[in-house]
C-alpha cells in the first residue's frame, strides 16, 4: 500500500507560480513511476505530467509543455509539480499518482491516487 499526500495549492493571480508537492509513504518510491493529473469542474480528469522511477525521463500534456516541471527527490519520498506561467485555464484539482512501471506516461493507468489539492488562477 502507498500513500500519496499531495500539498502545495492554492489561489494565484494569472502569471504567477504554484510548486506542488507528494510526499509517498513506503520504502518503494524509488520503485515507482510518478504522474501528476488534474480535473476540473465538470471535465474529465487528465494527465498533466509523468516522471520515471530514476527521474531520467519525464512526459508532458500538451497543454503544460513549456510551463511545467516534473521532478522528485527520491531521498524524501517527494515528487514535484512547479508550475509557471499560470493560465485561468489550469484551475482544477490536482492529483498526485503512482505506478509500478519505469515510466509514466499519459497511457500509464496509475495503481495509487493521493485525495487532490486545488488550484484556482484568477484572471
Amino acid at each position: 500500500q502507498v500513500q500519496l499526500v499531495e500539498s502545495g495549492g492554492g489561489l494565484v493571480q494569472a502569471g504567477g507560480s504554484l510548486r506542488l508537492s507528494c510526499a509517498a509513504s513506503g520504502r518503494t518510491f524509488s520503485s515507482n513511476a510518478m504522474g501528476w493529473f488534474r480535473q476540473a469542474p465538470g471535465k474529465e480528469r487528465e494527465f498533466v505530467a509523468g516522471i520515471s522511477r530514476s527521474g531520467g525521463s519525464t512526459f508532458y500534456a500538451d497543454s503544460v509543455k513549456g510551463r511545467f516541471t516534473i521532478s522528485r527527490d527520491n531521498a524524501k519520498n517527494t515528487v514535484y509539480l512547479q508550475m509557471n506561467s499560470l493560465k485561468s485555464e489550469d484551475t482544477a484539482v490536482y492529483f498526485c499518482a503512482s505506478s509500478g512501471r519505469i515510466y509514466f506516461t499519459a497511457a500509464v493507468t496509475p495503481t495509487y491516487w493521493g485525495q487532490g489539492t486545488q488550484v484556482t488562477v484568477s484572471s
